[in-house]
């Protein structure tokens, strides 16, 4: 990737983050104080299943109400695990073939560096829920790589060919517990300085950012080697979409099935749906930065899909 197409964007380096915005020529989001702010109201189904039967009909019905082709962030850990599994069982069969044909397919984030066939990295994951005829069927698989030297360029062709396809369709979230109640969509941390007009990032990782990894990977029932475990220890950064790429989604479908095995994530929950959102510009982008779960809630095509367990005390 040439230093062109790099200086093409915004670049921005918060601390030991670094945070690549829109390119030049792109639809702009405004600033985060000139954005709505909506309530996030959850819908509570009673089963994983059921969540994964009405992430599938988002897609489905999104797919029917438009032409042409769907780009599709996939979601890694366990919110839509459920969803994965279902879809590999049709894509066995000729039955969604026509929708497989039109998607355009996207993983969020990446933990780098490391190598893609590592147990522990998200593409690995996909190709064991999804399976062979999935990535087989779609138009296109294309996961953010981390086993290059050159991480930023990597990261610029990545949104680069996002862009190119006309932006995100559908965003699936999940969400993800910080101390003190905060929340990380995708992986954009607390603290991190992360704006309304950052696509994406690449910035440093934490020892309990990668326990969390590692924990919810393994209750999730990846393969996972000693040799596996031990490269992903040795990661330093994460590779993750940003706010931009949230706010620009047309739509978000996100998920949380998992507060039995990770508790945290009902206060975390429960601190974006209630949080009070400023008007002040200086406030509301302090509120944002300490817990960037929040960047939810300025978006006005969310369905928040939880079990009965994440609003339980």
């Amino acid at each position: 990737m040439s230093s062109a197409a790099i200086r093409k964007r915004s670049r921005r380096v918060v601390g030991d983050n670094l945070w690549l915005g829109l390119s030049s020529d792109a639809p702009r989001n405004d600033s985060a104080d000139k954005l709505t702010n909506f309530p996030l109201h959850p819908e509570i189904l009673a089963t994983e299943d059921d969540v994964a039967r009405a992430q599938f009909d988002e897609i489905t019905k999104y797919a029917a109400a438009r032409e042409g082709d769907i780009v599709l962030v996939l979601l890694g850990g366990r919110g839509a695990q459920a969803l994965y599994r279902l879809v590999r069982k049709l894509a066995e069969t000729t039955s969604i073939d026509s929708l497989l044909g039109r998607l355009h397919v996207f993983t969020q984030d990446a933990l780098a560096p490391m190598r893609v066939d590592n147990g522990l990295s998200f593409v690995r994951d996909f190709e064991r829920l999804l399976g062979e005829e999935f990535f087989r069927k779609v138009k296109s698989f294309t996961p953010m790589r981390t086993d290059t030297d050159d991480l930023e360029g990597e990261l610029v062709s990545y949104i680069g060919k996002i862009e190119s396809l006309g932006g995100i369709d559908i965003f699936l979230l999940g969400l993800g517990p910080e101390a003190n109640a905060a929340s990380h969509l995708a992986y954009i941390k607390p603290g991190s300085g992360a704006t309304a007009r950052d696509v994406a990032g690449l910035i440093p990782i934490s020892s309990s950012i990668l326990e969390h990894h590692i924990t919810k990977f393994k209750v999730g029932g990846s393969a996972i080697t000693e040799a596996d475990e031990v490269e992903c220890r040795n990661a330093t950064h994460i590779l993750t979409l940003g706010p931009a790429a949230i706010l620009g989604a047309k739509r978000i479908v996100q998920s949380v099935v998992d507060a039995a095995t990770a508790p945290a994530k009902r206060e975390s929950y429960r601190r974006v749906m209630e949080t009070e959102i400023a008007d002040d510009a200086e406030a509301r982008a302090a509120q944002l930065n300490d817990n960037p779960g929040l960047w939810l809630r300025l978006h006005s095509n969310v369905r928040s899909l939880i079990l009965p367990d994440v609003l339980e005390s």
